[in-house]
């Protein structure tokens, strides 16, 4: 192999890289409340983003369409990937390092790097510093559930230290032992970074398209493709291949840049001992409440998102996410404390197992005070309408009052959402989703609770139906809003159209079902929209 020519001004920083195997798994199923060693699969743009070992496996991989991955796993659990559940769940792991070792990068939720060489002099090497690191995550019990309070209990991290960020993420990927999961640190001596990486296949350099491209030269391995002279490069691939064959050479120059730890506004309460009763809760968290907003305006800001943590005896954690429509006051904070320990009591999944130790409050939603200041005239109609419906709210509970919001789905009474009063409203898609057998626009104005029993007959009276061929036993033409009123109550028709046949979840035999829709036109000129279902006429909706 020939040498690689690197600048004069090019330095290789010794880098230190942390890595935790499925973490985005591991995330997820502490949310769920299900042990990460289940067969789980997470979802984005329906392909597999990323999946646990048991489902892998079964012969689950990323980029897999959903359907591939149920029929390889049938018992795969599926679960659409939340980016900011992702990098909210790591940020303890990153707290941790940093309170050891500042200087913390994160590159992705999972995997973090730092410079090597500030650690290693203050602990007294390379090796002595991944290992203070590792007994560190090894004792962050950050994965526990009270659903499987033995799962998941110890982060399983990989580290690793080489010349450059690539190589040590490499070096990460190869620090398992092949029967046992445990955590091995692997550290890549100074100036052996081309030859660790030299065998390593072609496709690692992560450029795909370069990667096939190089691999049909001939050339397999990272080795091959470092052997040739990097003008070469420059004057074939341009400077996306110089980059390319600078990793593969082993002279990553990418430096390691430094996160700016947040500032912290967030509050935390522990009781000893441990509370049961909700009233003792929110009564000994006012006054932190109090404070927690003070802080806030002092620093002429709002909080109109925050987060509420719940830590349990048994060493488990229930979080959640609140919005409100203007900004939390100290006692909308109280509220939300109040409703998510209500939520959490009971028998269900969900209920809390052992008395709260701690509660805590992160604000994830913060914005400027002007925005919200009190008009020169005093409040406006909407400030009394969100005070009005938040002191009903604040008695009733979370789901007392609830504001109407349009979603997805192919009939009309499935496209409105009731949304609680305060939590965030998803924004309507730009472009409508492929809703095949959807209500064509206009959408009626009227959608009943409820669909209605309708007659409809043909011209001798008889009940109009569909045939399996999708023809019609007659042309509707009487029709009554009162299913089993009399013929001679019945009124003509003055138009109609369909049948349109809806077939939904057909894969699902419990929940499927088959019918045809119909729109109509009565002889007062109102506007129905009909369905036929299991030889019986219903109305969904009326045009108004």
């Amino acid at each position: 192999m020939s040498t690689v020519r690197v600048g004069a001004n090019s330095s290789v920083t010794r880098t230190l890289v942390v890595w935790i195997p499925d973490w985005p798994v591991r995330a997820h199923a502490l949310a769920e409340e299900i042990s990460p060693d289940s067969p789980i699969a997470l979802v984005d743009r329906e392909l597999v983003f990323a999946c646990s070992a048991a489902a892998r496996a079964e012969g689950v991989r990323r980029g897999l369409r959903i359907r591939e991955a149920q029929a390889k796993c049938p018992e795969l659990l599926v679960f659409d990937y939340d980016s900011a559940l992702d990098h909210r769940s790591f940020e303890p792991v990153v707290s941790a390092i940093e309170a050891i070792m500042p200087g913390v990068q994160v590159l992705r939720p999972g995997t973090c790097a730092l410079r090597s060489r500030g650690p290693s002099r203050y602990y007294g090497g390379e090796e002595q510093a991944a290992r203070m690191l590792l007994n560190t995550l090894a004792s962050l019990q950050t994965l526990r559930s009270d659903t499987h309070p033995d799962s998941a209990d110890v982060i399983n991290a990989r580290i690793a230290i080489a010349d450059g960020r690539f190589a040590a993420e490499q070096a990460t990927r190869m620090t398992a032992h092949p029967r046992t999961a445990a955590p091995i640190i692997r550290i890549v001596p100074p100036g052996g970074s081309p030859a660790f990486l030299a065998p390593h296949p072609i496709e690692t350099i992560g450029d795909l398209p370069l990667a096939t491209l190089l691999r049909r030269l001939g050339l397999t391995t990272l080795g091959d493709f470092a052997g040739l002279d990097f003008r070469d490069v420059r004057a074939r691939f341009g400077e996306t291949g110089v980059h390319a064959h600078g990793l593969a050479s082993g002279t990553d120059v990418r430096r390691v840049t430094p996160r700016l730890p947040p500032r912290l506004r967030d509050i935390e309460m522990s009781f000893e001992p441990p509370l049961e009763l909700v009233d003792q809760i929110t009564f000994a968290f006012r006054t932190a409440a109090e404070g927690f907003v003070a802080e806030l305006t002092q620093a002429l800001l709002v909080c109109t998102g925050i987060r509420v943590e719940l830590h349990t005896e048994a060493g488990g954690m229930h979080e959640r996410s609140w919005g409100h429509p203007r900004w939390f006051s100290a006692s909308d904070v109280v509220d939300r404390i109040r409703w998510q320990v209500q939520g959490r009591t009971g028998a269900g999944n969900g209920a809390l197992r052992s008395a709260i130790t701690k509660v805590r409050v992160v604000p994830e939603e913060l914005d400027s005070i002007v925005n919200y200041e009190t008009g020169l005239w005093g409040s406006t109609p909407d400030d009394r309408v969100h005070h009005g419906l938040s002191r009903v709210q604040s008695l009733l509970g979370h789901e007392g009052v609830v504001t109407a919001s349009i979603g997805g789905g192919r009939g009309v009474a499935e496209r409105q959402v009731l949304v609680p009063w305060g939590d965030p409203v998803a924004a309507q898609p730009t472009i409508a989703p492929p809703w095949p057998g959807a209500v064509p626009l206009p959408a009626p104005s009227t959608v009943f609770e409820r669909p209605q029993g309708v007659t409809v007959r043909a011209a001798g009276g008889a009940t109009v139906e569909v045939t399996e061929r999708g023809a019609l036993s007659g042309p509707p033409l009487l029709f009554l809003a009162e299913a089993g009123a009399p013929v001679a109550r019945l009124h003509p028709l003055t138009a109609w159209a369909g049948p349109w046949a809806v077939h939904e979840r057909w894969w699902d035999q419990e929940k499927a079902r088959s019918f045809h829709r119909f729109q109509v036109v009565d002889a007062d000129g109102t506007a129905w929209l009909l369905a036929l279902h299991n030889h019986e006429w219903w109305a969904e909706a009326r045009y108004d």
